[in-house]
């Protein structure tokens, strides 16, 4: 069969590569706004059904730096079908549950599959385009990430109205097949028999160790993990503080966590100009800094008993905005050092920040959650901003001081 001309090639990769990347995030966000429903179906707590999120996240972190391997060591389709199979019984078990703690079980399955969506197609990526094209795809992909926290609540929403909670799960499940289909009849093996043979367990237990001991890294790497911790920390108990605490419909709130994904990815497409002209670490400080302040200003006003909607969701906004300038830029600027194990490095920052972001949902979880208002998660946002700004502060520093390093 004659090629496809490059344009339409690029676009035939784009729209299966970021219907698979796009299955992770879907899964995550369109099933918030029915949380509270689940909760009061499943006879259980709003923390029981928050950690069926958190066994999703912790799966997700976990399986990372399992799947770039396998996918280097036995090509990329295989282990992205058997990924995609286990995301789709696991949604189809989520769907059935008749307890809190099937619905827990059966989420951690389906982490463990959508990651195989999360990290392989950058590998496909990287396999078959490079220079212009390959940053052009990528931009591609990152445009599906950045759309489907605004599409994924409000599909959901609407799902939870006509027909209930389970049927989000049955959604989720048909576009799980979808993307399965895809790889099996579209989809074809980018990396060659030949370019397997070098890659060894030994090898990339190595590259970790290597990266471990890189305190520049450690430092960049947990500076992200906890930035976005403070996102997690909302996205974990929102519906319930906006929902069952503030009364707002899950329409309203699909539309309420919209407007933070678009400070964030508003924010986010300043990046690159900004780093053009004042350098990554400078970008990294200011948007940290912003975050910190919006962050605290709301837990203050929350100590004070200001406990109103309107200024949660302003100052949420902001801090979020802030996340918007550090959240893409802390990666690039710790994998500068490391080129030559760029993938292990970025999975290991995935994992980092995923398992990190599990760890401060069930914190939040613990000290009461949407039981005292919006007061455990605000907490959660802000003290993760801060940690992020103290963690990040030294290795910023010494990046904007070294000659050489980007920006």
């Amino acid at each position: 069969m004659p090629s496809l001309p490059a344009a339409a090639a690029l676009l035939r990769h784009a729209l299966i590569l970021g219907l698979i990347s796009a299955i992770g995030p879907f899964a995550i966000d369109m099933y918030l706004p029915a949380m509270p429903q689940m909760a009061q179906a499943l006879g259980a707590s709003a923390a029981e059904v928050q950690m069926s999120l958190t066994a999703f996240f912790v799966a997700l972190g976990l399986c990372q730096m399992l799947y770039g391997p396998l996918s280097d060591r036995f090509g990329r389709r295989l282990p992205l079908m058997v990924g995609l199979g286990l995301f789709v019984l696991g949604s189809l078990g989520c769907a059935l549950a008749p307890d809190a703690r099937t619905l827990i079980a059966m989420r951690f399955i389906a982490g463990v599959g959508a990651c195989a969506g999360m990290v392989i197609p950058r590998a496909v990526v990287r396999d078959l385009h490079t220079g212009v094209e390959a940053a052009r795809l990528g931009a591609m992909l990152m445009l599906v990430f950045s759309v489907s926290p605004i599409l994924a609540p409000l599909a959901g929403s609407l799902v939870v109205a006509l027909a209930g909670w389970r049927w989000i799960f049955g959604c989720i499940v048909v576009l799980g097949l979808l993307a399965l289909t895809l790889v099996l009849t579209q989809l074809q093996e980018s990396r060659p028999v030949e370019a397997r043979r070098g890659t060894t367990l030994a090898g990339t237990l190595a590259a970790v160790a290597e990266l471990l001991r890189d305190g520049h890294f450690r430092a960049l790497a947990l500076t992200g993990a906890f930035a976005m911790s403070g996102f997690m920390a909302y996205l974990g108990h929102s519906s319930f503080v906006m929902i069952e605490h503030h009364g707002v419909t899950p329409t309203q709130y699909g539309l309420l966590f919209g407007l933070n994904a678009v400070a964030f990815i508003g924010a986010a497409q300043l990046n690159v100009r900004l780093c053009q002209r004042h350098g990554l670490p400078w970008v990294i400080r200011r948007g940290l800094a912003g975050y910190l302040a919006a962050s605290a200003l709301l837990l203050a006003l929350t100590l004070a008993g200001v406990d109103r909607l309107e200024v949660l969701v302003a100052l949420l906004f902001v801090a979020y905005g802030g996340l918007g300038l550090v959240a893409p830029t802390v990666p690039v600027l710790a994998l500068d050092r490391h080129g030559a194990i760029a993938g292990t490095a970025s999975a290991l920052i995935g994992t980092v920040q995923m398992v990190c972001g599990a760890l401060v949902m069930a914190l939040v979880s613990a000290l009461g959650g949407h039981a005292h208002g919006a007061l455990p998660m605000v907490a959660g946002v802000a003290g993760c901003a801060l940690l992020a700004s103290l963690v990040g502060r030294p290795a910023l520093s010494s990046a904007a001081a070294t000659p050489g390093a980007i920006g």
